[in-house]
C-alpha cells in the first residue's frame, strides 16, 4: 500500500470511531484535558462556535472544525452548495438554511459512518434537498460544473494530495462559482517528528502545509480573486506536545517560528476559462 492510500485508510479509521461519539465526548478527549484518559488527539482544539448560526443542529456538531466557512460563504437562496468531508451534516445542515426551498446541498464525504449518521441526522430534521454520498473528495461522485458554492471545515488538511482535490473543485464547480474552505496551515516549519505520528495526522495539524504553498494551489489550479477571509493563530496546550515532544523541544517549538494557523480562504472559477488546456479541472494543464 502505499503512502497516501496509508493516510487515507488512517484518517478513514479514525473518523469512523469519531462518527459513533457524541460532541462532548469528543470535546473530553480532544481539547487537552489534563486527565490520563485525554491528550492523545487534537481534533476539537481548533473547533470554532457554530451553536449561534441559523440551522445549528448539536446532534450534526462533532466539533471537528477549525472555522466557520458557511458563515463567509456568500450562499444565495437557490444555490446548489456542496460541503467538502460533510461529517454529520453541520456544515450542510447550516447552509440548507441560506439555500431555502428553490437549493439544494449536497454533502461528500468518504467515511460510511459519517455517511450514515449525516443521513439520519436529515431525516430527524426532515430536511429535503439535503442529500449525502459516499466518496472521496479527490475524486468526487459529482459531476461537472455542478455547484454554485462549495465549503469545508478542515477537511483539505487529511487529503494527501491537495493540488488533485483543489482541481476537483475547480471542475464540479460551475463557472463563476465559488468557494470558502477552513483548513490549518503552516508558517515555518513542523517538528520532523509530528509529521510521523498518526494522530496528529486525523487530527489535521501534520497533515498541514505551508500557507503560501496552500495559495500557490489554488491559484494553479485556475482560480481568481482568492482572498483570506479569516486567519487565526491555533494553540495546541502544553499536555498534547508532552505526548509527542520532549519538554525541550516544546520550548524550542514555542520560541520557534513555526506557527499553526487556521485559515478560511475565498477563491472563485472564472466565468470564462481562459488557461491554455483540454478542460477546465482535468489535471491536463
Amino acid at each position: 500500500m502505499n503512502n497516501e492510500l496509508e493516510m487515507k485508510e488512517l484518517v478513514k479509521e479514525k473518523y469512523a470511531a469519531i462518527a459513533e461519539q457524541s460532541q462532548a465526548q469528543n470535546a473530553t478527549s480532544c481539547c487537552g484535558a489534563t486527565s490520563s484518559c485525554c491528550g492523545d488527539e487534537v481534533y476539537n482544539i481548533m473547533a470554532d462556535d457554530y451553536t449561534r448560526l441559523e440551522g445549528y443542529n448539536p446532534d450534526a456538531d462533532l466539533g471537528l472544525g477549525c472555522g466557520l466557512p458557511t458563515e463567509f460563504a456568500k450562499i444565495k437562496e437557490g444555490d446548489t452548495v456542496i460541503d467538502l468531508g460533510s461529517g454529520a451534516g453541520n456544515d450542510a445542515f447550516i447552509a440548507r438554511r441560506f439555500t431555502g426551498d428553490k437549493g439544494k446541498v449536497l454533502g461528500v464525504d468518504f467515511t460510511e459512518a459519517m455517511v450514515k449518521k449525516a443521513r439520519a441526522n436529515a431525516e430527524k430534521l426532515g430536511l429535503n434537498k439535503v442529500e449525502f454520498r459516499l466518496g472521496d473528495i479527490d475524486d468526487m461522485p459529482v459531476t461537472s460544473n455542478y455547484a454554485d458554492v462549495i465549503v469545508s471545515n478542515c477537511v483539505l488538511n487529511l487529503v494527501p494530495n491537495k493540488y488533485k482535490v483543489i482541481s476537483e473543485i475547480f471542475r464540479v464547480l460551475k463557472p463563476g462559482g465559488h468557494f470558502s474552505i477552513s483548513d490549518i496551515v503552516l508558517e515555518g516549519n513542523l517538528p520532523d517528528k509530528w509529521k510521523q505520528v498518526a494522530e496528529l495526522y486525523a487530527g489535521c495539524v501534520s497533515g498541514a502545509i505551508q500557507k503560501q504553498v496552500y495559495l500557490e494551489i489554488i491559484e494553479q489550479a485556475g482560480f481568481k480573486n482568492i482572498s483570506l477571509q479569516k486567519d487565526k493563530a491555533i494553540i495546541i496546550p502544553d499536555d498534547i506536545l508532552a505526548n509527542y515532544l520532549s519538554a525541550e523541544e516544546i520550548q524550542t517549538y514555542k520560541n520557534g517560528k513555526t506557527k499553526i494557523t487556521s485559515i478560511t480562504v475565498y477563491a472563485e472559477k472564472p466565468a470564462k476559462d481562459g488557461r491554455n488546456c483540454c478542460e477546465p479541472g482535468s489535471g491536463c494543464c
